[in-house]
């Protein structure tokens, strides 16, 4: 008799539960009965969590796809410093020695008062040749980061192997100084020149900035940055 009552209990509770799901107005849904309600709300919460899981799976493997894109760079950054690393006495000898290089081109660099001694030197240099100078114009000074360029136009006439001369003695001063846009032709005149070339030539010769020159130059640099900034 109890299985028979626990059978006739378990089917009632059943027919119970699907009588409640039969005729479901999916417009009042706060009409439901008890069973569907709780149906609908664990439905919901498992479709939020699982939308939730998935959206997380998402970005954890987009994260993992980012670390993975990255490991190649890494692995290389990584050798690049085990190579430094190793190679790191031979790194600084050489930093010295690059230092060492800047520091003897500076040297051969005049400052601002050298500057008139040097086109003294290249004067001479022609004079000491024989050389007539037709034209010796410093030009307009020309600030780079680091040094100033003076530009000068030469004329000189004279004999070919004394222009020759000329250019090795430019070439071989102490300080820098470099020829540029050089032509060399005959002199006309009435004796035909008397064998004389003329050479003409741009010299350019470089000094180093002091460092107020070098002050005026950073700000004017950031000057014309900002400027362009706000265009």
């Amino acid at each position: 008799m109890a299985k028979m009552n626990a059978n006739v209990d378990l089917n009632a509770f059943f027919q119970d539960a699907q009588d409640q799901f039969r005729g479901l107005n999916v417009n009042e849904p706060g009409q439901w009965p008890l069973l569907p309600k709780l149906a609908a709300f664990l439905a919901t919460g498992a479709v939020v969590v699982l939308l939730g899981w998935l959206g997380l799976l998402s970005g954890q493997r987009e994260e993992l796809q980012r670390e993975r894109d990255r490991e190649p760079a890494l692995k290389q950054d990584y050798q690049n410093k085990v190579a430094q690393a190793v190679n790191l006495d031979a790194l600084r000898k050489q930093r010295i020695q690059v230092e060492e290089y800047v520091k003897q081109m500076e040297k051969q660099l005049p400052g601002k008062a050298e500057m008139d001694a040097l086109l003294s030197d290249i004067n001479q240099a022609g004079l000491g040749r024989g050389l007539d100078f037709e034209l010796f114009r410093p030009g307009q000074v020309v600030v780079k980061d680091y040094y100033a360029e003076l530009p000068i136009a030469i004329r000189v006439t004279g004999a070919y192997h004394d222009i020759g001369a000329f250019t090795a003695d430019v070439a071989n001063l102490s300080r820098i100084v470099t020829l540029h846009d050089v032509v060399i032709g005959n002199v006309s005149g009435k004796d035909g020149g008397g064998g004389k070339l003329y050479m003409e030539a741009k010299a350019r010769t470089y000094r180093y900035l002091d460092p107020a020159e070098m002050q005026a130059n950073r700000d004017q640099q950031k000057k014309k940055k900002a400027g362009g900034k706000k265009k």
